[in-house]
């Protein structure tokens, strides 16, 4: 008897992951702008602001992300603010586990200066 296996959905790219794992890190204060830096300031690379903005899309088009508006500052418009999802999380975790998986005995070859 043969057993049927959910389909896994698709492996995150590194850019989704840093942009899933920023959103985590900004808490409620995740919007485009701020992603943006902290991925430039964690990661240590320089990110164009329309890659975000994409990057955002279809992670919330993949339910990975949701977003709503918070309101708007004195004279401003409303900003659009993202939060991890729990099917985003298990992207992430099992993103991660599968570097983590790879890098396993490589130890001696990564720790080389």
């Amino acid at each position: 008897m043969s057993t049927l296996l959910a389909p896994m959905s698709a492996p995150l790219g590194e850019f989704e992951v840093l942009v899933l794992l920023a959103v985590m890190h900004l808490g409620d204060h995740a919007y485009p702008p701020a992603v943006r830096s902290e991925i430039e300031r964690r990661a240590q690379r320089k990110v164009a602001r329309g890659a975000v903005y994409v990057t955002l899309d279809r992670l919330e088009a993949k339910r990975l992300l949701m977003s709503h508006l918070a309101s708007a500052s004195p004279g401003g418009r409303p900003r659009r603010n993202y939060n991890v999802s729990p099917k985003g999380l298990r992207a992430v975790r099992r993103a991660l586990a599968a570097v983590e998986s790879m890098r396993l005995g490589l130890e001696l070859l990564l720790d080389e200066s």
